[in-house]
């Protein structure tokens, strides 16, 4: 039977309770009620007082992790929305980020945070956080992008002693599908994976725009274009060897997300190809990312708001034919 991309967040957090005692989750409704979305559904029975309601203070549940992390425990925080980690920023970003650099002490604990986008979802409940948590040093910033990595960067993210901020995308819970999961993975946390090989440019993405990105490259194909679309799968640290070894390849580059794109992970990727790989551009280094508004509530809006697959192939067509 085939795993949804929300089931492999489920599977991981079982794995992880069943093979380390030391983990636990905490969150809004996840005992009981399993969780917003259910990524949590079942796992208060199998493992009871290790999934643990917390009261409505996003603020309290992060505190609360960072001192169990500090204690020797690895809490999984699950956030209802990536948008309300807002509330917890200075317990993210001045106390688990800054941790280990103050102290010496390890702060092993990880934020799950549903991002992105969802028809009707709105400002409130549609944001994605990641380039916000990749400005701080001391995090570790996870974008999964398939049900595999769902899986297998999740438990990556409980053995790390680091602080990490895993962004699941939330259109992808059920609309995303894979025939198994792997035992392992076939790439440490800390690379890239270039998910189609090309010739003639390269798209780097991550998230739910990877698979925007793979449908404009096969549509270009059928144009004569050979794109290669490189998954970044982690946006801190960011795989620059991997990103460059593709430029280098096929001397065109453009970045796509679906975050605001001031600052954005779109713009660090194209920074950082403009700077160490200028010798290997036959074009300008471009990026797309969404409309800089707030994430409209509309469904039609929200499809007009955000990248896809047919105006990733329209700017495509622009760098290859510079």
């Amino acid at each position: 039977m085939a795993t949804t991309y929300l089931e492999a967040i489920r599977a991981a957090q079982a794995k992880a309770l069943q093979d380390d005692e030391r983990v636990f989750i905490y969150g809004q409704d996840v005992g009981a009620f399993g969780g917003a979305f259910k990524a949590t559904k079942g796992l208060a029975a199998a493992h009871p007082g290790r999934v643990m309601d917390s009261p409505i203070s996003e603020d309290a549940s992060i505190g609360l992790a960072i001192g169990a992390s500090i204690e020797g425990l690895r809490p999984i925080v699950e956030m209802q929305f990536a948008d309300f980690s807002s509330v917890a920023f200075s317990q993210i970003v001045n106390q688990a980020a800054t941790q280990f650099y103050r102290t010496g002490v390890p702060c092993p604990m990880v934020v799950r945070l549903p991002s992105g986008g969802t028809p009707g979802g709105g400002p409130f409940h549609s944001q994605c956080m990641e380039a916000i948590y990749a400005h701080y040093p001391g995090l570790v910033v996870m974008t999964p992008a398939t049900v595999e990595d769902a899986y297998h960067l999740l438990l990556a993210a409980v053995e790390l002693e680091d602080p990490v901020i895993y962004c699941e995308h939330k259109f992808l819970y059920n609309h995303l599908k894979a025939e198994r999961l792997p035992e392992k993975s076939d790439l440490p946390p800390n690379k890239a994976r270039v998910a189609r090989r090309g010739r003639d440019a390269t798209v780097v993405t991550y998230s739910a725009m990877l698979h925007e990105a793979l449908t404009a490259a096969g549509d270009l194909s059928r144009e004569g274009w050979e794109i290669e679309v490189v998954d970044l799968r982690v946006v801190k640290p960011i795989d620059t060897e991997t990103i460059l070894e593709s430029v280098s390849r096929t001397g065109r580059m453009l970045a796509v997300g679906e975050s605001a794109p001031w600052g954005g992970v779109t713009a660090e990727v194209v920074a950082r190809v403009a700077a160490d790989g200028f010798r290997f551009l036959d074009a300008p280094p471009r990026r797309l990312a969404c409309k800089d508004t707030p994430v409209p509530y509309h469904p039609n809006l929200w499809a007009a708001h955000r990248p896809n697959a047919a105006e990733i192939a329209r700017v495509l067509r622009e760098v290859l034919r510079f």
